[in-house]
């Protein structure tokens, strides 16, 4: 492996932003090692949602997405099954990319998996834990707890909520917990469901929910549910009574999935912190991306891949630049941080913005606001404007990865 001056990119994590962002630096000539603090790189969590957009990205890398999943129709519900919003699809975006919908379900493992298989061996080294890092006019060597250390001429941290990286650049995150927590599941088939239906369902308390999806082109569910809860609250001793208990109060088909889902193998849990929002994500030779600058609540459905799609803005912006010169790294950061800080930082916060809607009102309010959604159009209205508005209008921008074929 090559590691040449204004070449050397080294990248701390590889989870899937680390991993996007090699590949996308590769592709654009760059030489790219990938520190990982475990053994070998694993995905943690069940099932995700992936947009159109991270599709593209994927399918740019050399991924076949053609066994990802299919196209989801997004319904928002109360717990009876009323409908109280619906996220249509936009012709445009469909057409752009060639790519039918906007969410496709698939475990984490098997998207994590597919990305993996594109990286050269030897790119990523295990068992390789940051200390620090000491950034000088012309590099920046990082070292790690072993007391091996590397050279480079850029450092993109990507690794995670808790990064290393992102403390020494930017200080103590201020990490939060958000009053939720998440009970993550996946499960093979259920009968009696509409194709192509991913439902978002509401009660007074709890948020249940479930997508289609494919793991390892075996067609099955992704189903979860978010619940208030206090920081270091214990968690229940029998999860899935606890799991039934909640289910059972919302409409066919959620009361079934426990059913058909194995609980020792097929459940995750976490509680969900976050940070506040950050105006830059760079400093010198260092830059962040992902979960390093951004965690995501679940109401984004999208921290996979907002990760996925740093890490190809990132290179894209470094494309052919010099990373001997300061001011050519600082030119591509300034760049990148323009495309993406506003954006995410607008998805993170509206997506806090929902789980105090529907998780954090007390009664009286909580009344008038189910019986608001149940019976106006504001909550597709919000979802259009906050949400999808944004998401479409950075779909449309990526034009180099627009593919403008008609669907026969």
């Amino acid at each position: 492996m090559s590691w040449r001056k204004g070449k050397r990119v080294a990248i701390v994590g590889a989870g899937p932003g680390g991993v996007s962002t090699a590949l996308a630096m590769l592709q654009r000539g760059y030489d790219v090692k990938v520190f990982e603090r475990q053994k070998e790189p694993k995905a943690l969590g069940g099932a995700v949602l992936l947009s159109v957009p991270v599709l593209a990205v994927l399918r740019e890398y050399g991924l076949d997405i053609s066994n990802f999943g299919t196209h989801t129709t997004v319904e928002f519900h109360n717990r009876k099954g009323k409908v109280r919003a619906s996220l249509p699809f936009n012709p445009k975006v469909e057409q752009a990319f060639d790519i039918k919908g906007w969410h496709y379900g698939v475990l984490r493992s098997s998207a994590f998996g597919k990305m993996l298989e594109h990286l050269p061996a030897g790119i990523i080294e295990g068992d390789a834990a940051l200390s620090h890092y000491v950034e000088s006019d012309d590099a920046v060597t990082l070292h790690f707890k072993s007391g091996k250390t590397v050279e480079a001429d850029i450092v993109v941290g990507a690794d995670g909520i808790n990064s290393q990286v992102s403390k020494q650049a930017f200080g103590d995150p201020g990490l939060f917990h958000v009053g939720l927590r998440i009970w993550l599941a996946w499960c093979d088939p259920i009968s009696g469901i509409p194709p192509n239906t991913g439902v978002i369902s509401h009660s007074s308390k709890y948020q249940a929910s479930y997508f289609p999806m494919l793991h390892d082109g075996k067609p099955g569910y992704e189903w979860w549910i978010v619940e208030p809860c206090k920081e270091n609250a214990p968690r229940p001793q029998n999860v899935e009574k606890h799991v039934r208990h909640i289910l059972n109060d919302f409409a066919d088909p959620l009361p079934r999935f426990p059913d058909a889902t194995d609980f020792n193998h097929q459940i995750f849990c976490w509680d969900v912190y976050n940070r506040p929002s950050l105006q830059k994500w760079s400093k010198g030779r260092v830059v962040c991306l992902g979960d390093a600058v951004h965690p995501v609540s679940p109401y984004a459905a999208y921290g996979m891949g907002m990760a996925i799609e740093d890490g190809y803005f990132l290179a894209k912006f470094l494309n052919g630049k010099d990373l001997s010169f300061s001011a050519s790294i600082r030119h591509g950061f300034e760049q990148y941080e323009k495309a993406r800080v506003n954006y995410v930082n607008h998805n993170v916060e509206f997506a806090r913005k929902l789980g105090g809607i529907f998780h954090s009102q007390p009664y009286p309010v909580a009344k008038i606001r189910d019986f608001v959604f149940d019976n106006t159009g504001f909550l597709n209205k919000m979802i259009q404007r906050d949400y999808l508005g944004d998401q479409e209008a950075m779909c449309l921008s990526m034009k180099e990865l627009h593919v403008e074929r008609e669907y026969l």
